[in-house]
């Protein structure tokens, strides 16, 4: 399926497709790598990967591989994860936000080329310099939530991702906490359906996973001006998700790129 919608995105003329990092899902960077290697001008970006799972360097060098093999369309995104989930794998982190100040401030280091020594609380390197870095270092998104991170993200991050079911005035409150450049990008998954039932199947979805905001639906008409209003919140990246029960996401995805683009370009 993943190989279908990546195509369709591509094929439509997306500018971007977003692979997230659940546990216990599929992992993040293979999906990634997958995803470009089937298309040809399409950006994939993981949103997030958790710092606890991957020592740096590894993180590096995936990273350096994906930037390389895709010409550059490789949009990573590193975050704490869900502290359940860290827990349920031994690697909970007493200190989360110094641990990904760390781990972000030596990732960039590494995909830029340098070669890098670091003692700090969680990051350890010792001269530690990847033998193929990216030809351009590709922006580094923070998942963030609370203001203390979001501050963090604006502080080391080039973009900072928000979780699904975000609300428009969630982003200008994000927005808030964040003190980064003008061209700091905000990136927001959103909930979407289309047709007359879709407001109650992201009803019943916001319901099964505790999401506080339903999203966007209906009509192409409606859903646009939904949208819009997280472009006047200071988002500069949505990212549609279809609801799991969606029976054709390769669909949404074309209807995506031919019906709301359009409408909110």
């Amino acid at each position: 399926m993943l190989r279908a919608i990546a195509r369709a995105a591509d094929s439509a003329g997306l500018d971007e497709l977003w692979l997230w990092e659940d546990c216990f899902l599929s992992g993040g960077v293979a999906a990634a790598a997958a995803a470009l290697a089937w298309t040809e001008n399409l950006k994939v970006g993981i949103g997030i990967m958790p710092v606890p799972f991957r020592n740096v360097a590894l993180c590096a060098m995936e990273v350096a591989a994906l930037s390389r093999l895709s010409g550059g369309r490789a949009l990573p995104g590193i975050g704490h994860g869900v502290q359940e989930w860290m827990g349920q794998v031994g690697a909970r982190a007493a200190s989360p936000l110094t641990l990904l100040r760390e781990y972000a401030v030596a990732l960039r280091s590494l995909l830029s080329g340098e070669s890098v020594t670091t003692h700090g609380r969680y990051v350890k390197l010792d001269d530690v310099k990847l033998d193929w870095p990216p030809d351009e270092v590709p922006p580094i998104y923070i998942g963030a939530t609370g203001p203390k991170t979001l501050a963090l993200a604006g502080e080391v991050g080039d973009g900072t991702v928000l979780t699904g079911g975000t609300s428009s005035a969630g982003v200008s409150a994000a927005l808030k906490h964040i003190a980064g450049p003008a061209s700091h990008e905000m990136v927001v998954f959103i909930p979407a359906a289309f047709g007359p039932d879709g407001g109650e199947r992201l009803l019943d979805q916001q319901k099964r996973y505790g999401i506080d905001v339903p999203g966007v639906s209906g009509t192409p008409e409606e859903m646009a001006a939904g949208l819009r209003e997280f472009i006047d919140g200071g988002a500069t990246r949505l990212i549609l998700q279809p609801t799991a029960d969606d029976p054709d996401p390769v669909a949404f995805v074309a209807r995506v790129a031919e019906e709301i683009r359009p409408l909110i370009n």
